[in-house]
């Protein structure tokens, strides 16, 4: 019996480079882009910013002769005609992706559940969010400001996730932006109730159920929880991990430090924060994934 896949989603801005092309989009409209994309489909197209993410991703696919239990959709703007171009350069580089949705300008955010995407990465905040929307982990991603786009050459795949308003709710978080840090502990102190899930949450199953073919110590995938919490609000998030019957590999309770160093220690290829302030500190080492969700990001 098959076991069940793990869907992830891409965006053609993430996956490839397309500056030149968007920006030729951007200053002399729909038409020239098209004609650019024509002119040039046999040209290959360079990594993007989740490239890397990608090919580790795939690779995971070797550990299985049987069946593949990672798959990669393309999901893009782009016209069929236009989207000829980004084909070309997915089997240029050999990438095992073989199912794609062009919507032609459309945002593509309403097929993830068509093709039962667990996680959605775009450079489109617009899409992330209506992703997110319909209950399917999104991100933004975000490129390491001294990325080359190559991948870590370590051998696990390391996903690295902070908590709250991605793995679990906003509802600590809203107490604390309510009634400041004492608020916070207090209230943490005296739940007896689990976390409430996050946009992530479905994902990280989904992963787990992967690591889960393999002995602790020869899975290709480690997890690390990156999070800002520290005792004793600890507590709640082990319980409520222990509760779903998730395992995480490494999980880091830092007290509000910077979590920049860490993410390098931990040779993250993508860390997923909700929020922006975050990500752009983690970004100068680590390819990151914001995720446009609760309290955070309802502001302003």
């Amino acid at each position: 019996m098959e076991k069940s896949k793990l869907i992830i989603g891409i965006s053609s801005r993430a996956l490839f480079n397309l500056d030149a092309s968007h920006e030729i989009y951007l200053k002399d409209g729909l038409e020239a882009y098209q004609k650019y994309q024509i002119d040039n489909e046999d040209k290959t197209l360079e990594p993007g910013m989740a490239f890397p993410l990608v090919q580790k991703i795939l690779n995971i696919n070797s550990f299985y002769p049987d069946q593949n239990r990672i798959e990669v959709i393309l999901l893009s703007r782009n016209t069929s005609d236009t989207g000829l171009r980004i084909r070309n350069s997915i089997e240029a580089h050999n990438l095992n992706i073989s199912r794609a949705a062009f919507c032609g300008g459309d945002s593509p955010h309403k097929y993830v559940k068509d093709f039962g995407v667990h996680l959605f990465l775009s450079s489109s905040m617009e899409d992330v969010k209506l992703a997110i929307e319909s209950n399917v982990a999104a991100a933004t991603i975000v490129s390491k400001k001294n990325s080359s786009n190559t991948a870590n050459d370590d051998e696990f795949l390391r996903i690295a996730f902070d908590g709250d308003a991605v793995i679990f709710s906003d509802d600590s978080e809203k107490i604390y932006d309510e009634g400041g840090l004492e608020a916070f502990i207090d209230n943490e102190k005296n739940a007896t109730s689990i976390l409430k899930a996050g946009p992530f949450k479905n994902f990280i199953v989904e992963l787990n159920k992967i690591q889960s073919d393999f002995n602790i110590n020869e899975c290709p995938i480690r997890t690390a929880l990156v999070t800002a919490r520290s005792a004793p609000s600890d507590k709640r998030v082990i319980k409520t991990l222990r509760e779903w019957g998730v395992r995480i590999d490494e999980s880091l309770f830092l007290g509000g430090m910077s979590k920049q160093d860490f993410l390098k220690s931990f040779k993250a290829d993508i860390f997923f924060d909700d929020q922006e302030r975050n990500i752009i500190e983690a970004s100068a080492e680590t390819a990151s994934g914001h995720v446009p969700y609760g309290i955070k990001n309802s502001k302003g």
